[in-house]
């Protein structure tokens, strides 16, 4: 089986969100099985000097744009036994940053096209290409449209995951025949159309073979107007096609037991260690050194999406309690301001860190009793799953991949691995952030948790192999 992953991004070499983490650790996993899987990204300008010193050049081509021909590089990089493909062209790629640049219909086609117009030269032939999000919907559109006669492209399928609905990739019709080449007769509600625009998602999406997306939940939820994003009944009409896999977390990036950016090494059979890590963060952000006294964490973008209009609403109330609270990350103004004033009023309880910094992350995770998730719609998730990992009790809105992957506490069982709440209210949040609380005195009861948490096993195993399934189901 040979599968070629093509994707905006991917880690180590280029990075803007969880889209990347995938890309880097999916892929391993899938060769354990035996599956001969490659990776296809951009060649953008911000990849690490040392990556790109170590490509090896394979091949030019001249890539079809409508009316245009132009220049693509092929180059190859093999990192930690995963094949890397680098599509090169200056032009496109060789700015300073990923996203959101005025011509992102065509940087993105060009890719879309390069990358097919790349496969007769590489060194393996892949019976499926699978694609992630926007950016990659048009090769299942340009296949059937220009390569499906030609014998070397007639049996490739085509999977397409949807890490995220709301970025759809949407741009103005005239683009169909300008930039893509099509015929009006791709401009339909089974084709490109949307709303009077192209969209890209659109065509990953009535094109492909398969579709996924990264949790059963989210699944589902995108299947309603309510987390539709307007594609809702389009999803309900692929939903014999539309299966929900869960994105897992590299276990070796994320370890207690042996991560070098932590201050005390622990793990489920030490879970008192982990109060080293918490005294170490208290005293390196300037807050008191209480051992008693629950640090909650945040690491997060400051926007809407993750709840921070709900903590908007009650932070005084947070700040009434006993509690620390540590904040990590970058968004809207408003949230970033919000973070910046609790700090200044309450500077013995909240840490503001409006940056983000791997390390400071890494220190949160090991160092918080609980973790705040709260968020309106989530797809996945990645940070319960590493605050899971660090014995760190998430509490999380019941939405997407946060309701797959945290059991609230039972109070009458002993069951769960963290908290959550249903109704995206502040005062729910509240409710249950207090009733958390409430069991951080009782040792015994946390402690058990937290192994409980510690002890979940949220790798990619179980999802590569739920991936080699769907792969089969094409056929191979």
């Amino acid at each position: 089986m040979s599968i070629l992953f093509v994707a905006a991004e991917g880690v180590p070499f280029i990075k803007s969100g969880g889209l990347a983490d995938v890309i880097g650790s999916l892929p391993r996993e899938l060769r354990k099985l035996g599956i001969d899987v490659r990776v296809m990204l951009p060649k953008y300008r911000d990849i690490p000097e040392h990556f790109k010193e170590a490509m090896e050049h394979c091949c030019n081509l001249t890539v079809p744009l409508s009316w245009r021909q132009l220049y693509g590089g092929v180059q190859r990089l093999d990192y930690e036994g995963v094949p890397f493909y680098f599509i090169d062209n200056e032009y496109y790629f060789k700015r300073s940053g990923i996203y959101c640049f005025d011509d992102e219909a065509e940087r993105f086609a060009f890719f879309c096209r390069a990358a097919l117009e790349a496969l007769p030269h590489l060194d393996f032939r892949p019976r499926i290409i699978h694609c992630h999000d926007w950016h990659t919907g048009m090769i299942s559109v340009f296949l059937q449209a220009f390569y499906r006669q030609h014998p070397f492209y007639q049996d490739i399928r085509t999977v397409f995951t949807i890490h995220n609905l709301e970025y759809q990739g949407l741009f103005p019709r005239d683009i169909l025949g300008d930039v893509l080449g099509l015929p009006d007769h791709y401009f339909t509600l089974d084709g490109l159309e949307f709303y009077g625009q192209v969209s890209f998602i659109k065509g990953g999406l009535n094109f492909s073979d398969l579709l996924t997306t990264v949790s059963e939940s989210y699944a589902q939820e995108i299947q309603h107007p309510y987390f539709g994003a307007r594609l809702d009944g389009l999803l309900r009409h692929k939903k014999n096609v539309l299966f929900g896999i869960l994105n897992g977390i590299d276990t070796d990036i994320y370890n207690p037991a042996a991560d070098p950016l932590i201050h005390t090494k622990y793990n489920w059979q030490t879970p008192e260690l982990k109060g080293q890590n918490k005294k170490q963060l208290q005293a390196s952000l300037s807050l008191p050194v209480r051992e008693d006294v629950p640090l909650i964490g945040l690491v997060s973008r400051l926007v809407s999406q993750k709840g921070m209009d709900l903590i908007a609403h009650i932070w005084q109330d947070i700040m009434q309690m006993d509690v620390q609270m540590v904040v990590l990350g970058t968004g809207e103004p408003r949230y970033e301001e919000l973070f910046r004033y609790a700090a200044r009023q309450y500077p013995t309880k909240m840490s503001a860190n409006i940056f983000f910094g791997d390390q400071l992350a890494h220190n949160i995770y090991a160092a918080s009793d609980l973790f705040l998730m709260p968020s309106l719609y989530e797809p996945c998730g990645l940070g319960q799953l590493i605050a899971l990992r660090y014995g760190a009790l998430p509490l999380v809105r019941e939405t997407g991949g946060l309701k797959d992957t945290v059991t609230p506490y039972n109070q009458y069982t002993g069951e769960g691995n963290g908290f959550s709440f249903t109704n995206y209210n502040a005062h729910d949040l509240l409710h249950t952030l207090r009733m958390a609380l409430s069991l951080y005195p009782q040792r015994q009861i946390w402690s058990k948790l937290v192994v409980k948490a510690m002890q979940a096993d949220f790798s990619w195993y179980k999802s590569a192999q739920k991936y080699q399934n769907l792969y089969k189901r094409l056929g191979f």
